[in-house]
């Protein structure tokens, strides 16, 4: 296992991307950017349909409004096939879009990916994180190692939402 050391900082560039959402349409982060002409809030998640992770999206899915009002729209990615996310989104009617990346390569370069404590060892997986982007694609806050349940309280609070 090799330790990710990728940690981004507010004020870097947010790494660009582009990942299929549950339904297979590629979405890409700085054209979603420059289209909606609004900020992102990106937040990585294990996997679909587990209770912690079923948890967060519905909280997200319960304050979107809040978000998207504030000028934010949310992105939620998970190493899930589109196949999966799909199942997800319809069984927890989650209304933002779901970006699967099996191959792991943009959970990586946000270090959201790497070595981690999973009760009490040491393992490689998914680390729950969020990242605030900004509509020039900068980052405006980065989250590590975040608890599902109050998260998107705190992300609301650190934004003045």
């Amino acid at each position: 296992m090799s330790e990710s050391t990728v940690r981004l900082e507010p004020g870097e560039t947010a790494p660009d991307f582009t990942l299929d959402d549950a339904d297979g349409n590629p979405v890409n982060l700085y054209e979603t950017l420059k289209a909606a002409g609004k900020r992102a809030v990106l937040y990585f998640y294990p996997a679909a349909m587990t209770p912690g992770c079923t948890t967060e999206a519905c909280d997200f899915r319960d304050n979107l409004r809040d978000f998207e009002a504030a000028g934010f729209t949310v992105l939620g990615i998970s190493p899930d096939s589109t196949e999966k996310l799909a199942k997800f989104r319809d069984k927890e009617g989650l209304t933002f879009p779901l970006l699967g990346d099996p191959g792991r390569s943009v959970l990586r370069s946000y270090g959201a990916f790497g070595e981690k404590k999973n009760y009490g060892k040491v393992v490689e997986g998914v680390i729950r994180s969020t990242f605030v982007i900004d509509t020039d694609g900068t980052v405006r806050n980065a989250f590590y190692n975040v608890k599902a349940t109050g998260h998107v309280d705190r992300v609301k609070r650190e934004l003045g939402m």
